[in-house]
């Protein structure tokens, strides 16, 4: 097993990094970092098989850009760009062979198809318009998508943190529909959404309220119901903080955030009733937890974080959801997004 992680390109760093994982239990660890690709600013990327496609900042322009794997190491295949800011955040559909990208600076949404051999085509594009812009100082500069993936039943759903709303589109393979929207309160800075096991919930990250929200809801009718609110930082934390990963366990018991700024990362236990219930708050061990992310067995979870340039590795408990650090300071620069290999 293999852990990637990749980020900004603002200092030391070159792109992505590979680390063998070594080990079991308590005794894992991940060692032999390499730089595998370099692009600049792979701050989100997504693997199928030998192809990884990251998010890419060429100058003045930004994009995705494809590399696949052979017997010299990574080789770049495709990439497409426009003028402007790259995306923050890709998806997949490793069955359909579709990305998802969501552009925070430009307000852009697309869709695109690949290939076996990683070639691009794009297939539909909306942008976002300032419709209920926050009263945060982040939000004043128009919409931000920070987030476009599949729904549970396949429809298409997008976090914008400027306008404070979760936007649901519907795809017919050529154009992106506007289905419905959930308005979050106003300031609460939508960044990224999780979805329960049975598919009748969704759980918000709110970046810059530093809250997740709970919201019932049907994909036939479009009706939205909000259950509670939930702080992931500390009842006396004063300093800033921004919320920024989410997950749900695939066994649908429990919710993990990341805190920047906290430094943490929060463990709720998710009740029969989807409401949640404190469980953890654990240090990353470093500063800003942008993102983290866990094996295919999610007993290993590892957390990056951007600020101090280095990650943290958790051993992961199924019964209780709680994590216990098994190695700290793993150097790695400016990292942004964990995946691991199998």
């Amino acid at each position: 097993m293999k852990v990637l992680i990749g980020g900004y390109t603002k200092k030391t760093s070159k792109g992505i990094y590979e680390f063998n994982f070594i080990g079991a239990d308590e005794y894992a660890h991940l060692e032999n970092s390499k730089n595998i690709i370099e692009v600049g600013g792979p701050t989100y990327f997504q693997k199928d098989d030998n192809l990884v496609f990251a998010v890419t900042n060429a100058g003045d322009k930004g994009g995705v850009s494809v590399f696949k794997a052979g017997a010299n190491g990574y080789e770049k295949v495709d990439e497409y760009l426009t003028p402007g800011s790259s995306p923050a955040y890709i998806g997949i559909n490793r069955n359909k062979h579709l990305l998802y990208t969501a552009n925070y600076h430009t307000g852009v949404i697309n869709v695109f198809s690949y290939s076996e051999d990683g070639k691009l085509a794009l297939l539909a594009s909306d942008t976002h318009t300032a419709k209920s812009i926050g009263p945060r100082p982040e939000q004043a500069d128009g919409p931000h998508p920070h987030f476009f993936d599949e729904t549970p039943a396949g429809n298409l759903v997008c976090c914008d943190l400027g306008n404070d709303t979760v936007d649901f589109y519907k795809f017919d393979g050529k154009k992106l529909t506007l289905a419905a929207s959930y308005k979050n309160e106003a300031g609460f800075g939508d960044r990224h959404i999780a979805f329960s096991k049975d598919g009748n919930y969704f759980y918000v990250a709110g970046e810059l309220s530093s809250k997740v929200n709970l919201v019932k809801f049907d994909e036939n009718t479009w009706k939205f119901e909000d259950i509670a609110t939930y702080s992931t930082i500390p009842s006396d934390w004063d300093q800033h903080n921004g919320v920024a990963a989410i997950r749900i366990s695939k066994d649908g018991r429990f919710l993990y955030v990341s805190n920047r700024g906290n430094d943490s990362i929060v463990v709720f236990a998710i009740n029969d009733d989807h409401t949640l219930k404190l469980v953890q708050r654990i240090s990353t061990f470093g500063e800003f937890p942008r993102d983290f992310n866990w094996d295919k067995s999610e007993k290993y979870v590892v957390a990056a974080n951007q600020n101090s340039d280095n990650a943290t590795l958790y051993l992961r408990n199924s019964d209780d959801g709680t994590l216990s650090p098994i190695q700290k300071d793993i150097q790695v620069p400016e990292g942004t997004r964990v995946e691991f290999e199998e």
